[in-house]
């Protein structure tokens, strides 16, 4: 007999994780700290627009949601860098047209809770955690009206959130390894709406980055005309959100940093002093189960920061891998928890030093000219050694490939690029026999380094 399932957190991640374990026989109770976003509105000024990737619509595939979710979803085949003096440049993602997807997380939100309770999951809303009895499952509920009810899971997943009440239990078992930081770095949602006649302000297909070293702006299409933009701002310093207190310093900041941007922002200044200023934090933690009786998924798990646009992706992710394991290994959750453990532990830490490594790259490095003739040197490679070469970005975004491989491939990709940058013009150097047979020995040496590593999927 199916176990039965209780769930922290009705989220994308949770949904998603009830549709799955609902299709596969068991019992699947949810509990979710907020209100119905479907009945109430979701609190604005606190959501970063999701990037969905590869990753994602193989969980969509498996939840039979693609055709649902691919009406809200606008491709996203490059990014549109916004320079200082008001040009820009667009650099595509991938080497045939690739895209990323910008979605609304609310609207996928709704659709994957909907989906839920049409499959026969049961959520219950208003409903916070404060507590969790790791060794004996015991969870401890409060309504909105404080009343308090204990819970006795038969099998727990927590799926609350980077703040997670399992994980924040899971602290307390013996050799249980935690560590917390915050980035420097905070954020703030603002909007560009549609022109007079309802249309988008800018490309529609692009995600649009306004990079300026230690800090950025970026927006996202949506299917209403609007750009979901979000400013990423250190607290403290010369240049940072303590320095923009007044309505004047906001203007002046916008006009100096951002200028193209001013004009299609009307309701900047409403919209700086309305919404918050959120924070972004990473979150490792070992181990992410406990016996077969609980585990933690998707930011419970390995919260990150948004900078790959990889969160909801990792996190969906997890879920397919645990499927899968289910499909593999029936009920017996023993070892399917310790291997969903084993196999997502090491590729949650990869992503998380992966979205690090991509804000210093979004914020700095896409506007510097070696950088961008590197992407089209990737490019290149990919095309001539397409069973030898595939950049790491488009390892993350546009397969399946292990965070973990990827993260290992890194160094490699390194020293080969140098190796060829530093010979002058590659595209006028592949004219060159004697270049090209140089060519042909560092992909060797390249394809050498890493043909030891796991390409395929996790399970």
């Amino acid at each position: 007999m199916a176990r039965s399932v209780t769930i922290l957190g009705a989220g994308l991640v949770g949904s998603l994780l009830a549709v799955l374990l609902r299709k596969r026989g068991y019992e699947v109770t949810v509990y979710e700290r907020r209100p119905d976003m479907r009945k109430a509105s979701m609190s604005a000024g606190k959501s970063i627009n999701l990037a969905m990737s590869a990753r994602g619509w193989k969980a969509l595939d498996m939840a039979g949601l693609r055709k649902d979710i691919e009406e809200l979803a606008i491709p996203m085949p490059g990014r549109y860098m916004h320079q200082p003096d008001g040009t820009g440049v667009f650099q595509p993602y991938g080497k045939n047209n690739e895209a990323i997807y910008s979605v609304s997380r609310g609207e996928l939100n709704k659709k994957l809770m909907t989906l839920a309770e049409q499959v026969g999951a049961t959520i219950h809303f208003g409903q916070r955690c404060n507590r969790v009895d790791v060794p004996n499952n015991r969870v401890y509920m409060e309504d909105a009206d404080g009343k308090e009810t204990i819970i006795d899971a038969d099998l727990l997943f927590g799926s609350d959130g980077a703040f997670s009440a399992l994980r924040n239990g899971y602290q307390f078992l013996d050799r249980a390894n935690l560590t917390q930081h915050y980035i420097e770095h905070g954020y703030k949602e603002l909007c560009i709406p549609p022109d007079e006649n309802g249309n988008l302000r800018m490309e529609k297909n692009a995600l649009h980055i306004w990079p300026r070293k230690n800090f950025m702006l970026i927006a996202l299409p949506n299917t209403d005309g609007t750009f979901t933009c979000t400013l990423f701002l250190p607290f403290e310093g010369d240049i940072s959100f303590e320095k923009l207190k007044t309505e004047a310093d906001v203007t002046a900041f916008f006009k100096e940093h951002f200028p193209d941007a001013v004009p299609m922002m009307p309701t900047l200044i409403e919209d700086f002093f309305a919404n918050p200023t959120s924070s972004l934090v990473t979150i490792r933690i070992s181990p992410w189960h406990y016996k077969d009786k609980s585990a933690l998924i998707g930011d419970a798990a390995h919260a990150i920061v948004p900078f790959y646009g990889q969160g909801m992706n990792a996190g969906f992710e997890d879920c397919t891998i645990l499927a899968s394991l289910i499909d593999k290994h029936g009920d017996d959750w023993a070892t399917i928890l310790n291997q969903y453990d084993q196999k997502r532990k090491p590729n949650g830490d990869a992503v998380l030093e992966l979205a690090l490594m991509n804000f210093i790259e979004m914020r700095d490095k896409v506007a510097e000219p070696a950088f961008l003739e590197r992407k089209k040197i990737e490019k290149e490679l990919g095309k001539r050694y397409p069973e030898k070469f595939v950049s790491v970005y488009e390892m993350v975004s546009f397969t399946h490939t292990p965070y973990n491989t990827a993260w290992s491939c890194i160094k490699a990709q390194d020293k080969l690029l140098g190796n060829i940058m530093s010979e002058g013009d590659f595209f006028a150097n592949v004219n060159d026999t004697a270049f090209c047979s140089k060519l042909d020995n560092w992909m060797l040496q390249y394809h050498e380094e890493v043909k030891q590593l796991d390409f395929g999927h996790e399970a």
